[in-house]
């Protein structure tokens, strides 16, 4: 029988938690359940043990304290920090979880050379970033988890206002995980038709505004913590892509070398993500206001970059 793979989640928190579950059910491989805190991944781990029969899941789940465990790990999925608050930004929690990517990071840089590393932790790109820096890993082999849930978030609300299908709806949004994150509406079809001729234009500047304060608005109603099944299931997506060789294109936070006018810092994009992990980034003709967009969402990235020290 071929090895099966394995998946290493660090963090074992809500996301965590929910990504142990999906691997599971999507059949990624054999999980070990990373955290600090005794007890907690070891006890959501033997509950997912006990979850496996009622589904015929043949998958091994571990849960430990001891960051050794996630060695030979093929993927590794970040999400170790401290989840916002109401009222406060992603980039409020940039000092304290630039910290846990630096510890976390080198016990992935000892124990799991060679994994692909999908960084969940906010302020997304920069802590991306910061994650490649400190594992010295190279720059197709870690990547941010942002454009696939900013994009889902953009399809779920363009499919509620359009009464359609949300398989009907093809979209992308761009650029960092924030405030200035960019939907590109030339790009966004529902059927294939162009999505201004089934949308009214002020109810897509609703929507989009909407969609750069999603992550906010959970927090608002949850009071306690920040979404985590969405940002779970997109990580698991893009797991997968890698895992299985997919090739699908899709927008992710990457290491930009001048592509779209950016160099340097790590920003979402379209890319291809199959085995060799981040395997090309998709340029597309952006307007002029997208691509203006684009750079100050780049800006606004940059700002925060300065401050972690990533």
């Amino acid at each position: 029988m071929a090895k099966r793979k394995k998946i290493a989640l660090i963090g074992a928190g809500q996301i965590g938690g929910t990504l142990a579950l999906l691997s599971g059910l999507r059949n990624l491989g054999d999980v070990v359940l990373f955290d600090i805190v005794e007890g907690m991944p070891q006890g959501k781990a033997l509950d997912l043990q006990h979850l496996a029969p009622v589904f015929g899941l043949d998958f091994s789940i571990t849960g430990t304290n001891n960051i050794a465990d996630i060695k030979g790990a093929d993927v590794c999925i970040v999400t170790s920090g401290l989840p916002r608050k109401p009222g406060m930004s992603r980039d409020d929690l940039v000092k304290t979880n630039a910290d846990i990517i630096r510890t976390i990071g080198a016990g992935i840089k000892e124990h799991a050379q060679g994994a692909f590393v999908i960084v969940v932790t906010n302020p997304l790109d920069v802590m991306t970033q910061l994650m490649q820096k400190v594992t010295g890993f190279p720059t197709n082999m870690v990547v941010g988890m942002a454009g696939v849930l900013d994009t889902a978030r953009y399809q779920a609300f363009l499919a509620q206002e359009a009464k359609v299908s949300i398989t009907s709806v093809a979209a992308t949004v761009l650029g960092g995980h924030g405030d200035d994150m960019v939907p590109v509406r030339s790009y966004t079809t529902c059927g294939g038709v162009p999505i201004e001729q089934v949308v009214a234009k002020d109810r897509l500047d609703a929507i989009e505004k909407r969609v750069r304060g999603a992550g906010g608005e959970i927090v608002a109603l949850l009071k306690t913590g920040s979404a985590f099944y969405s940002p779970a299931a997109s990580a698991i997506s893009m797991a997968e892509c890698y895992l299985n060789d997919k090739k699908k294109i899709l927008p992710a936070a990457v290491s930009c070398n001048g592509e779209y006018g950016v160099k340097g810092i790590y920003l979402g994009l379209p890319v291809i993500i199959g085995a060799g992990g981040v395997e090309k980034i998709v340029e597309i003709e952006l307007n002029d206001a997208e691509r203006a967009a684009l750079a100050k969402s780049a800006d606004a990235v940059r700002s925060v970059v300065a401050i972690a020290g990533a």
